[in-house]
């Protein structure tokens, strides 16, 4: 017709066509192998961190096992100066006789403190274990559970609550059994040595997966700094410095066992994309890692195994270690480290009166009951 409106239809020559396809594909490939690549490397993560749960309920614990210790105390039944009488038999015992705010050496020795003579004699081993959930008032329990929020937590993300939670008992324990070793004397109680013990896996975890780190020589000295100046603290009067070495060297060899990671080229290569794959098959850990687990493990059992058996059979190893009361102590003009004091005591109705042998020094304290080991602490802390 003509005057109708003509149509034409251009079409595209068949190879701009088939170029446009191709581009098409290209960028379809391209994206399945970014997507692909995002996939894989998503899924290579060997050391992920984990929920920390078994740490903050072990502070949990210690908070609420101190808490029962101070009710079943009941200050107002022993005391007439109690501090915070508003808090009825939650009270604390006065300051002359626990500056740290807590309850009697007796309350603490009945709930399981660790008094070597019930040990050796009464073969009250349970002691060792259950000394490191008590505290000897609300600075000590403070103090702890603030170190193993900072030390605690960050090991059970990197290494799991398993091998965190086996290495802070046994240190703990570890640290009871040092203490009941070399000091003879009083009670002992506190989460101290297992916290050292955690140091101590720190040290040995940096040691065995040393390749693995990239600021290694910043790492090692700041982590020895933190262990050297909390061990010279324990060179101060009526700090258990034995515990914390105890729980130390536990936890240090404990570390070469519990806490050694694989080698970086044995997880890349175990991680790679099948294309990146190779022949050759990596190591997943280095021969001196194995030595260093195989040597720890057997300096661990022989230790808590010898440490027992001369802890059951009333050991002193000061007997045999003429300086190393210098380890927990070191006198000066300004302290005594003398574990061995006696006091003068006259007791007229619920007032005590004690003097130091030793240096003169006399107290009066205000007591309804007081039992032959609550003298012996009160006379200890009058004579340093």
């Amino acid at each position: 017709m003509g005057d109708g409106i003509e149509i034409k239809v251009i079409s595209a020559p068949p190879s701009t066509v088939d170029a446009d396809q191709q581009q098409q594909r290209q960028r379809r490939r391209r994206r399945e192998e970014g997507e692909a690549t995002t996939t894989t490397a998503r899924a290579f993560t060997p050391f992920k961190k984990r929920v920390s749960w078994l740490i903050p309920g072990f502070i949990v614990a210690n908070v609420i096992f101190f808490i029962v210790i101070m009710y079943v105390n009941d200050c107002p039944k022993k005391s007439n100066s109690c501090v915070g009488n508003f808090l009825g038999r939650f009270s604390f015992q006065p300051m002359k006789e626990n500056p740290l705010l807590g309850p009697t050496s007796t309350t603490l020795e009945k709930m399981g403190a660790l008094q070597v003579d019930n040990v050796s004699h009464h073969h009250q081993v349970w002691r060792l274990f259950t000394c490191i959930w008590l505290h000897a008032g609300v600075f000590h329990v403070l103090a702890n559970m603030f170190s193993l929020v900072f030390i605690g937590i960050r090991l059970e993300e990197e290494f799991g609550f398993a091998r965190v939670g086996l290495i802070y008992v046994m240190s703990g324990i570890g640290g009871s059994l040092s203490s009941a070793l070399f000091i003879q004397a009083g009670i002992s109680v506190g989460a101290s040595g297992a916290l050292f013990g955690l140091l101590g896996s720190m040290l040995s975890e940096l040691i065995t997966n040393w390749s693995l780190y990239a600021n290694k020589l910043a790492t090692l000295l700041t982590l020895l700094f933190i262990i050297i100046l909390n061990l010279a603290m324990g060179i101060l009067p009526h700090v258990d410095n034995f515990a914390h070495l105890g729980g130390f060297i536990s936890g240090f060899l404990l570390g070469f066992v519990f806490l050694m990671r694989p080698q970086f080229g044995y997880v890349n290569q175990k991680y790679a994309p099948p294309e990146y794959s190779t022949s050759s098959t990596k190591p997943k850990h280095k021969t001196y890692q194995y030595v260093l687990w195989g040597i720890s493990l057997v300096l661990v059992i022989i230790g808590f195994v010898v440490g027992l058996v001369l802890l059951l059979k009333g050991v002193d190893l000061n007997d045999y270690c003429h300086w190393c009361h210098y380890l927990s102590c070191v006198p000066t003009s300004k302290w005594s480290c003398n574990s061995r004091v006696s006091c003068e005591s006259i007791q007229t109705g619920n007032q005590l009166n004690l003097t130091c042998s030793s240096n003169g020094k006399s107290e009066m304290y205000s007591v309804l009951d007081s039992s032959t080991l609550q003298l012996q602490q009160l006379c200890s802390q009058l004579c340093s």
